[in-house]
């Protein structure tokens, strides 16, 4: 038989599909069809829609998932800044409520020394996404084209945009796709979504926070630990520098929520002052993580010699306010200007009726009122209220009186009294007190580099 009437046979979408049903593994050559025809309009959505849901039900091997990730990758432009003089290095969550880490962490590590091309997301069901944080600051702009934003890195060396049409079109057709098939939790799936688009950004490193709890996708310490391990080998197949850090969402990352109560309390962080009422020790487990992620990223920059000595170095750059200079350099590089940022001004308190300790917390829950009041968005089109939000006076472990202030709720919103009732309702449904404490889980579980 002729070898090209064969090939033909051998990549007809419906045999593929039921190639993945049955739990074989696929060729590089049937992947590269796959991907290349559904992205040309080849494969029609109804067909990859199934063969998402093979996926999801049959899993994908290693050599599988990441010859997908480089497929995805190469489906658009690949940036390269392997030509300056210290190594490019990212960092990627897998998502949290009030994880605000990378507004610290990139201008953080870039005035350390390690350049930082951060391609960053919106908010993603109760979690918060850092370009909805940083659009709470007047003008800042997210949507840089690739060219400026390459320009920025070369000059600044620190820049913040969103994905672009130009970055892995094949994750953003397939992801659109599995938000509405069910197949959004396939671990070979989000492996190579996040991976793909990390790898274009042209890093030489990426430090990865995996975050476990109950406001986290993973709810388990042993699914979180699946979840790095398969990112590492993908990394680790393309020849990057990865470290993952493991770390606990069963409260909600330092004491605000919502897009401007965020950004203070990054601003506060940086530069030593206090934000409503609250100093910057107020914040001690947002720090704690992101001189963590920090002093990773600055080894894998090659500017540590090893991670004890670039978490000294993180700490010395943030006490010395060269991460703080950085973070206004990078605000008006970007347009932004942070003397016009809304300080959120109306507030609704919502008190104990009990003595006790903090014993738990439905983190998701916390995540999703905090959408309710209008810090995310329920649908895609939502207008946000970039004022609104939560804050949380209480951490786990802590001590409560009766009478004591459990939250705060913040936005223009808060006279609708029927909005406010059903977040009181949600948030002390949310809240576990009790008389007998109960040991509080370490921030960070694990840490691996390959």
């Amino acid at each position: 038989m002729n070898t090209e009437i064969t090939k033909t046979l051998e990549f007809v979408p419906a045999e593929l599909i039921k190639k993945k049903r049955n739990g074989h593994e696929h060729t590089n050559d049937e992947l590269q069809f796959i991907v290349e025809q559904f992205v040309n309009g080849g494969l029609p959505d109804y067909q990859m829609s199934a063969w998402l849901m093979a996926v999801y039900f049959q899993g994908m091997t290693s050599p599988e998932s990441s010859k997908l990730t480089e497929l995805m990758m190469n489906s658009g432009r690949v940036l390269d800044f392997s030509y300056l003089p210290s190594t490019a290095v990212d960092k990627h969550s897998t998502g949290g409520v009030g994880d605000k880490t990378s507004m610290i962490l990139a201008p953080l590590v870039a005035a350390a020394g390690v350049p930082v091309p951060m391609i960053a997301g919106r908010g993603l069901g109760h979690t918060g996404g850092t370009l909805d944080k940083l659009e709470a600051i007047p003008g800042f702009r997210v949507g840089l084209t690739l060219d400026e934003f390459k320009k920025q890195i070369e000059n600044l060396g620190v820049a913040i945009i969103g994905q672009t049409k130009e970055i892995c079109p094949a994750d953003k057709q397939m992801y659109a796709l599995r938000d509405v098939t069910g197949t959004i939790e396939s671990l070979p799936l989000i492996c190579a979504s996040i991976m793909s688009k990390k790898l274009a950004e042209g890093i030489g490193g990426l430090v990865l926070d995996v975050k476990y709890g109950t406001g986290a996708f993973m709810k388990t310490l042993e699914d979180a630990k699946l979840l790095a391990d398969k990112l590492m080998a993908i990394g680790t197949n393309h020849k990057k520098r990865v470290a993952t850090i493991i770390s606990n969402m069963d409260q909600p990352l330092g004491r605000f929520i919502g897009n401007s109560l965020e950004i203070g309390e990054c601003v506060s962080i940086l530069n030593g002052q206090s934000f409503l009422g609250k100093n910057p020790e107020d914040f001690h487990d947002t720090r704690e993580l992101t001189l963590d992620l920090a002093g990773h990223m600055i080894w894998l920059g090659g500017k540590a010699a090893s991670f004890e000595q670039g978490l000294k170095m993180a700490q010395d750059t943030l006490s010395s306010g060269a991460a703080w200079e950085m973070f206004q350099r990078l605000c008006k590089e970007q347009g932004g200007d942070l003397k016009k940022m809304q300080i959120p001004n109306d507030q609704y308190q919502i008190k104990a009726n009990e003595d006790g300790f903090i014993t738990a917390y439905d983190t998701e829950k916390i995540g999703l009122t905090s959408l309710e009041l209008g810090a995310g968005r329920m649908r895609a089109s939502d207008q946000v209220d970039h004022t609104a939000g939560i804050e949380i006076h209480k951490k786990l472990g802590d001590p409560i009186r009766k009478g004591e202030t459990l939250f705060t709720l913040y936005g223009k919103d808060i006279e609708n009294r029927l909005k406010i009732e059903k977040a009181e309702i949600a948030l002390r449904g949310a809240t576990n007190i009790s008389l007998q404490n109960n040991v509080v889980p370490a921030l960070i579980a694990q840490r691996k580099v390959n």
